[in-house]
């Protein structure tokens, strides 16, 4: 008998926007920094800084399957998935599955790693980052080689995080799909009562966050920039 499914809703529109608003902005900044273009890589990485300030607000006070404490688990609980995995197969999860928790956490760790260093680089040529003149030029060119370097950890783990996502599809759980449409579809019998329990906040609470972040690294940080663009 074939398994009845229902469509739920997983995602919020917040969090799906950080998403795809992060790969885009990654996207932009290697393009930047690989043409020089050093000025607009700067407007890109504080409106990543945006995004990663909102993303860490967000899984404090957001919708349940945004929130850390929905999807980060202590590692026997990961332990225990993987152990599922590997007996039953991949199982569709409502948010993120133990094992791609700790991965959102790794990716954000790194990026946020990424725009701090900046913060200090140099280029040696036209382009400093806001805080290089507070630390000494060793200290300079050590973040400077650790943002260059650091990006290429980034490459490796957006590799495997696409990965898995391809492994997921393969197996019946359409990751992407559901980080478009904020819906996934899932098994009645398994899923129908979490369906219920899950919350989601508000839009304007949001976008009220977002504001104040946006506001703040846009007055300190990228109004100078755009002044002389």
């Amino acid at each position: 008998m074939e398994t009845e499914h229902i469509k739920v809703k997983v995602w919020d529109l917040p969090t799906r926007f950080f998403h795809w608003g992060m790969v885009a902005l990654m996207a932009l900044l290697w393009w930047s920094a690989e043409v020089g273009e050093m000025q607009w890589h700067q407007i890109f990485a504080y409106s990543l800084l945006i995004l990663i300030g909102f993303r860490l607000l967000w899984g404090l006070i957001g919708s349940d399957t945004a929130r850390f404490s929905h999807f980060v688990h202590h590692p026997k609980v990961v332990f225990e998935y993987l152990k599922d995995v590997r007996a039953k197969g991949v199982s569709v999860v409502l948010g993120h599955n133990p094992m791609g928790g700790y991965m959102v956490i790794v990716l954000i760790t790194i990026i946020s790693l990424q725009l701090i260093t900046g913060l200090f680089a140099t280029d040696d040529v036209f382009t400093e980052g806001p805080l290089y003149s507070y630390v000494s030029s060793d200290t300079a060119s050590f973040l400077t080689w650790l943002h260059k370097m650091n990006f290429n950890l980034i490459l490796a783990l957006s590799a495997v995080h696409v990965l898995a996502v391809v492994a997921h599809a393969l197996k019946g759980d359409k990751l992407v799909g559901a980080m478009l449409s904020g819906y996934k579809r899932v098994p009645k019998v398994e899923h129908a009562k979490a369906e219920s329990e899950l919350a989601f906040k508000s839009h304007w609470l949001a976008l009220i966050v977002l504001l104040i972040i946006a506001g703040v690294v846009f007055t300190y940080l990228m109004w100078p920039i755009v002044q002389v663009l």
